[in-house]
Formats: C-alpha cells, structure tokens, sequence
C-alpha cells in the first residue's frame, strides 16, 4: 500500500494539471473563435455597397475590385482554412496533444491577425473614399459660391478697387480651369485626385479673396484719407507759420512730401497684390500722420503755457531776487555777533549768482520768443527748467533765513543749560559737604573739578564774538555728559556710605560671639576712616553675610524705606 499510494496520488495530480491545462487551451480557442466571428462581422459588403452609388471609373472602380478580392479571399480561403484548423486545434486537445494544440492556436491568430488587418484596411480606405467625395463636393461647392461673390463684388464695385481690377479678374479667371479639372476628375470616378485639388483651391483661395476683401480699405487709405489727413496738416502748419509759431525743426513738409511720393509706391504694389506688407506700412505712415498731429497740438499748447506762464516767472525772479539780497544782509548783520560756518556763509552770495545766470537765460528766453524763431515746446522746457531753480534758490534761501533766526534761540537754550549745569555743580557740592561723611574721596574731587572744567569752557565760549554756536553746542554737550555722570557717582557713594553705616550698626550684635566678623567690621571701619567707602561697603556686607545670609538685602530695603521717608 506504501508504494501504491504515492502512485495513485501522482496520477491524481497529472490528472489534474491535464485538465487545468486543457481548460486553458479550451478558452483560448473560443476567443480565436470569437475573434474570427467579429471579423467575419464587419461591415465590409454594406459599405461597399455605398461605393456603387458613385460614378465607378478610374480610381474607384480600381479600388472596389482590388477591395472585392481580398474579401472574397478573407472569406473563401482564410476563413475556411481558420475553420479547420478549429477543428484541429479542438481535436488536439481533446486527445492531450498540447503541445501541437498550441502550435496550431498560434498559426490561427497568425491567420486572424492578417484577416483583420485586411479587412481594417478595406473599411479605412472606404471611408477616406467616400469621406472625400462628400468634403469634395461642399468644400468645393463653397469655394465655388465665394468666387462668384468676389466675381460679383469686383463687378459691381470696381471703382474700389482702382488699377487692380484686371489682375484681380485675371486672377479670379485662373480658378476656373481647377474647377473644371475637379469636375472632370470627379466624373470619372478620381475623387482622390479630385481632393488634392480641393486642397490647392482652398489654399490659394483663402489668400486671395482675403486680398480681395482688404484690397478696398487699404486703397482708400492710400487715394482718400492719407491725402486728406496730408493736406489738413500742410493747412495747419501753414495757419500756425503765419501765428508766429516755428516749426521748421519738425521737419514737417519734407517728411509729408516723402509719404506722398512713397504712395504712389504703395498704389503699386496694391496693383501687384502685395498686399500684406502694404497694410503694414499703410499703419506705419498713419501713425507717423498722428504723430504730426500730437507734435502740432504740442506746441500750441506749449505757446499757452509760455504766454500765460512768462511774466509769472518774472516775477518770481524779481521777488526771490530780492528776498534774497536782503537775506544776504541779514546775514552780514548776524555774522558781527555770530559765526557762520564757511558753507553757509557762503550761501547767499552763491545764489546771488544763481539768480544772475537765471536772469540772463530769462533774457535769453524772452528775446526768442520776440523773435519768433524758436519752437514754443523747447522754450516751454527752458522756462520750466528756469522756474525750478527759481524754487530751488528760494527753498535754500527759506532754509537758510531760518537757521540764521534760530542762532538766538539756540544761544538763549545754550544760556540756560549753562546755567541749569551750574546749578546742579553746586547742588552736587553743597550735597557731598553737607553729608555726615568723613571727608571726600580724591576720586571725586577730581571728578568735580574736571565738571568744572567743562562748565568754565562752555562759559568762555558764551563770551567770544562773534559767537561759534557749534562749537558752544559742542562744548555745552561734554560739559553735560560730565556733570550728570559726576551727580550720579556722587549719588552713588552717599547711598553706599549710608548702606556700610546700617551694615556695620546691624553687624554690631555679632561681634562678641564672632571674632572673625568684629575683625572684618574693624577693618571696614578703618577704611571708612580712610574714605575708601567701596572697600569699607564691601568687608562690612562680606562680615555680615557670612553669618547671616541674606541681611545685605534685607538691609537695602530697609535703607530704601528711609529714604522714601526722608
């Protein structure tokens, strides 16, 4: 039994696998089956049939044949030959001869393969036949009416379209042997052929009746309106050359005589059907016209701005003229008891100067514009440019006069600070002299002295004429930088000599059971003596914060309250 059920169970899976394995070829040859129906399905013989409708000559009876045979060969030989090699495939598998089953399945999707490229081919090629007889025949109907419409336009307005009309009606007969060609071509069954000639119309009939359409404005640009606009600007320039207005730096009748001469090129080329280009400049010659126009409208407007804006700016010159001579003046009178700096010392007289330069371009200016041999649009920019440093003087002279009204009043503040640092020198000193201390630390009388030093240095400085406020101001700000810094450091040592007194009273009950702390207390006394406050501060705290941690700032608050109090 060992030996025969390993055997038996062998069998069973060999079974099994056989059978997987010919399901797999079954399902395999029910889609080469179905794939031989869908093409035996296809439409072929009913679209054919569409084809007999046309006229079946020439390239059309030529395709249908060749179409026929090979249907008739799909269908009568490969199809036959795919049916048995069905059968044989079916057989095959039947009897478990796999492997020739599957050579078989690849011969038919070979055979297959080729019937539905065939067949594909043959509906690909009908459509594009009947696909074209139907584009053909509307895309040629409409070319056909929009040629006899640009037959009737031409016809019915050739004044519009000037000397072009005989190249134009030559060109429109040039269509008519491509009609008759398509005709001809279709007729005989050609409708291939007869596409590529719908084609070549089409391309050559968008340019031309494109042209056709254009061909109207553009001349009526070129004989009528250019013209117009030409001769309406010869009539301003004139009207304006007879107001007195100049304009020969336009260059303006040399220029309009050029444009007219280049359209007579223009009506040429219209005639020659070159017409893209032609419009292109036809816009270029209208802007340039525009152009004239704005230039001409610039200048009268320029001759208004000048006469309405010319003796304001005399005016102006005449009263910033004035203001500033008698800054000038002023500032002669001040300079007796101030002293200026170089640069603003100088500043009157520079725009005196100025002012001379401007008056004489203001002459200039005037004379021109009696003359009457000067365009109003560069006179307008010079009296602008005039104007604006008129503005500029006045703006340096305004700034100017104020600083010079401000040298009192910074003298009378540089009195006063003087006097408020003075004061509070001697608040300082009668605050240390008052103080119940042993005496001043040298650091502090030097410190009081060189404060001193500044204020007597400012003072002297209040007393020269004429008077340097930059360098009184100078001056005014070491010695206040020095003062308060002094008042602060005196500030300072008073609180702390206040602190080391508390601090050595409070370690006073440590003394006897502390030895260390009596002698740290001896030693800050002593340097009290001496005036060394920082040290006697520093061994006082040190003493008493080695056996009370904490009482320093308990101390400090307590200093604090009394000071709040006091």
């Amino acid at each position: 039994m060992k030996y025969i059920i390993p055997v038996v169970i062998i069998l069973l899976v060999i079974a099994v696998f056989a059978f997987i394995i010919r399901r797999k070829h079954n399902t395999e040859i029910e889609r080469l089956e179905h794939e031989k129906h869908q093409i035996q399905n296809k439409p072929i013989l009913e679209e054919m049939t569409k084809v007999k409708q046309l006229n079946m000559n020439g390239q059309t009876e030529e395709m249908f044949e060749r179409w026929r045979n090979t249907w008739t060969e799909v269908m009568d030989v490969l199809m036959p030959k795919i049916d048995v090699l069905l059968f044989d495939a079916e057989e095959n598998v039947d009897k478990f001869l796999f492997i020739k089953a599957s050579k078989t399945e690849k011969e038919i999707q070979s055979l297959i393969t080729s019937c539905d490229q065939k067949m594909s081919t043959i509906l690909k090629e009908l459509e594009e036949l009947i696909g074209s007889e139907e584009k053909n025949r509307i895309e040629m109907e409409q070319l056909k009416e929009q040629h006899r419409a640009a037959r009737k336009t031409l016809l019915a307005h050739q004044y519009s379209f000037g000397d072009a009309v005989p190249v134009l009606e030559a060109k429109l007969e040039s269509f008519n042997p491509h009609f008759e060609e398509f005709d001809k071509l279709t007729d005989s069954g050609n409708y291939l052929s007869a596409r590529e000639i719908v084609i070549s119309v089409q391309n050559e009939g968008q340019k031309f009746f494109h042209i056709l359409h254009d061909i109207p404005t553009v001349l009526s640009e070129i004989q009528h309106k250019i013209p117009a606009s030409i001769h309406d600007l010869r009539n301003g320039q004139k009207e304006m050359e007879e107001s007195s207005y100049y304009l020969q730096h336009l260059e303006m009748t040399a220029k309009l005589d050029a444009i007219e001469e280049e359209l007579k090129v223009l009506k040429q080329a219209i005639v020659e059907l070159k017409v893209t280009k032609t419009i292109e400049r036809v816009e270029e010659i209208k802007d340039e016209i525009e152009t004239f126009y704005d230039l001409l409208e610039k200048e009268v407007l320029a001759k208004k701005y000048v006469d309405q804006h010319k003796e304001k700016t005399a005016d102006r010159l005449r009263e910033v003229t004035s203001v500033t001579l008698a800054v000038n003046e002023e500032a002669t009178y001040v300079q007796q008891s101030y002293r200026l700096p170089e640069k603003e010392a100088e500043i009157p007289q520079s725009c005196l100067k100025e002012l001379e330069e401007l008056q004489k371009k203001f002459e200039l200016l005037s004379s021109r514009v009696e003359e009457e041999k000067s365009a109003y649009s560069s006179l307008q920019e010079e009296l602008n440019e005039i104007a604006e440093d008129i503005d500029r003087l006045y703006e340096e002279q305004d700034r100017f006069a104020n600083s010079l009204k401000n040298l009192r009043i910074d003298e009378n503040k540089a009195r006063a600070k003087l006097e408020e640092l003075k004061n509070l020198l001697h608040d300082t000193d009668r605050m240390l002299q008052k103080a119940n201390i042993p005496g001043i630390p040298e650091d502090m009388d030097v410190r009081l002295e060189e404060a001193e030093e500044h204020i007597y240095v400012a003072m002297q400085s209040l007393q020269e004429v004429p008077l340097n406020m930059s360098l009184v101001e100078n001056y005014l700000s070491k010695a206040e930088a020095c003062m308060e810094e002094v008042h602060q450091k005196a500030k300072e040592m008073l609180e702390n000599v206040l602190l080391t007194e508390k601090i050595i009273q409070y370690g006073n009950r440590y003394r006897a059971n502390h030895p260390n702390v009596h002698m740290r207390l001896l030693e800050a006394e002593e340097a009290f003596r001496q005036l060394r406050y920082a040290k006697a501060l520093e061994d006082a705290a040190t003493a008493v914060e080695e056996v009370e941690p904490g009482a320093l700032k308990k101390i400090e608050v307590l200093v604090k309250e009394d000071a709040w109090r006091t």
